[in-house]
């Protein structure tokens, strides 16, 4: 498969025209943000560890019957996908009270809620990605109330996979944000990645952060527990 030209650019990726109008090349690159992008740097293989950790969820819930953009890992770096038309949404969805969560109703970070929340932010960086509702999403023409059902729907499907999967790792998913994208069939996709970026994972023995926010919060080991989290994964699937 043939590199094209950039095609976009984001805050970890780049996509690439390939000689396939309904194909790209995704690059992972080792940039890591927060905090809507004021927090910035590099983390040493980020790229190659996000690329190996999505190819095999991305095939895990292939089997179980999500659909994905996902073809092919073609490098350490680089995947092979459908060409999608991607919803300018986020779609989070939360297990257990952390994050912006925790800030927004006043209650602990590991609170246990007895419901799985969904919630969709804007995708707009220079608004701060803000939360909103299904009402907003219809009416900015980000999605149809029909499309929000398959993808929520969609949603818990992949929560439920993902839960019992991590869970034989010896992890605890507390939240997790996804992306969806139409292809020219009209067929709604999942797309972009899951990885450790877009989810949290919290050790089920010690409690410890396996995740971003050991970016986010300066709690160092991040490159060590990327790492580990590779490796628990690769155990598995690999």
């Amino acid at each position: 498969m043939t590199k094209g030209k950039m095609i976009y650019e984001g805050k970890a990726k780049q996509l690439f025209e390939t000689e396939d109008r309904n194909k790209v090349l995704v690059y992972f690159k080792d940039d890591a943000t927060a905090l809507n992008g004021a927090k910035m740097a590099q983390i040493h293989d980020k790229g190659i560890v996000n690329n190996k950790i999505t190819s095999m969820l991305f095939k895990l819930l292939e089997k179980e019957g999500i659909p994905t953009h996902f073809i092919d890992r073609i490098s350490d770096r680089e995947q092979l996908c459908r060409k999608v038309d991607i919803f300018p949404l986020e779609v989070i969805v939360r297990n257990v009270v952390a994050g912006h969560m925790a800030e927004r109703v006043g209650l602990p970070e590991g609170t246990e809620i007895p419901n799985t929340i969904f919630e969709i932010s804007y995708k707009k960086d220079e608004l701060g990605d803000p939360l909103i509702n299904d009402h907003y999403a219809v009416a900015l023409g980000a999605a149809t109330y029909e499309e929000l059902k398959e993808i929520y729907a969609m949603a818990g499907r992949i929560n439920k996979i993902l839960i019992d999967f991590f869970a034989t790792l010896g992890l605890r998913l507390v939240d997790f944000k996804l992306e969806f994208g139409k292809d020219e069939e009209g067929n709604i996709l999942l797309a972009d990645e899951i990885s450790q970026d877009t989810c949290r994972l919290w050790d089920l023995e010690t409690g410890k952060k396996m995740d971003k926010d050991r970016f986010r919060r300066d709690l160092g080991d991040l490159e060590e527990t990327y790492r580990e989290i590779l490796k628990r994964v690769e155990s598995k699937l690999k």
